[in-house]
C-alpha cells in the first residue's frame, strides 16, 4: 500500500495562491515594523516569552586578567586588559561585563568570610576599579558577575543595541 496514492493531487494554482497570501502577509508585517519603536518591540517579545528583564549584551570580544593568587583579589598586572578595554569600548553602544572567577578549591576563598563568591566579586571589582581609575570605561557601562572556573577575571564586550 502506497501512501502517496491515497492523497489526492492538489491543483498548482492552490499552492501558488498560498504562496502569494504568505508574501502579502509578510509585506504588511514589514510595513508595520517601520512604524514601531524597536525598544518597545523587543520589550513586547521579551514579555511574550515571559522574560522579565533584558538579557545581558551578547558578547563579541573577550579579554582576561589572570595571575590572581589563591585566596587573593590583589590585582596582578592588568595593563594588557586595560589597553584592550580602552580600545574595545570606544563605541558607546557597548557594555563591558566583568566576570570574577574562583577555581572552586578550598584555598581560593575570601580569607575573612571563607566565601568563594565574595572573592570572585572582589576580583571583578578590582578590575572594574582599575578600568574606571584609568579612564578606560565609564562606570555605568560596567556590569559585574561572579562564577566558578579559574582564578581570573574575564572581560566580555557586548552590544546593548541601539543605532549610531
Amino acid at each position: 500500500m502506497n501512501c502517496e496514492d491515497d492523497l489526492a493531487p492538489r491543483p498548482i494554482w492552490l499552492t501558488t495562491l498560498a504562496d502569494l497570501a504568505l508574501l502579502l502577509v509578510g509585506f504588511f508585517v514589514l510595513l508595520q515594523a517601520n512604524q514601531v519603536d524597536p525598544n518597545k518591540l523587543a520589550a513586547g517579545f521579551r514579555a511574550g516569552f515571559g522574560i522579565r528583564e533584558q538579557a545581558p549584551a551578547m558578547p563579541v570580544d573577550l579579554a582576561t586578567v589572570t595571575g590572581f593568587a589563591p585566596g587573593s583579589a590583589e590585582l596582578p598586572d592588568a595593563r594588557a586588559a586595560l589597553a584592550w578595554a580602552r580600545g574595545a569600548t570606544i563605541d558607546p553602544r557597548t557594555r563591558l561585563r566583568i566576570i570574577g572567577e574562583v577555581d572552586g578549591s578550598a584555598a581560593d576563598v575570601d580569607p575573612i568570610t571563607g566565601s568563594g563568591p565574595i572573592l570572585a566579586a572582589d576580583r571583578a571589582r578590582a578590575v572594574a576599579a582599575a578600568l574606571i581609575a584609568s579612564g578606560a570605561v565609564a562606570p555605568e557601562r560596567i556590569a559585574l558577575v561572579t562564577a566558578r572556573g579559574q582564578r581570573r577575571a574575564l572581560l566580555s564586550l557586548g552590544y546593548d543595541g541601539g543605532r549610531q
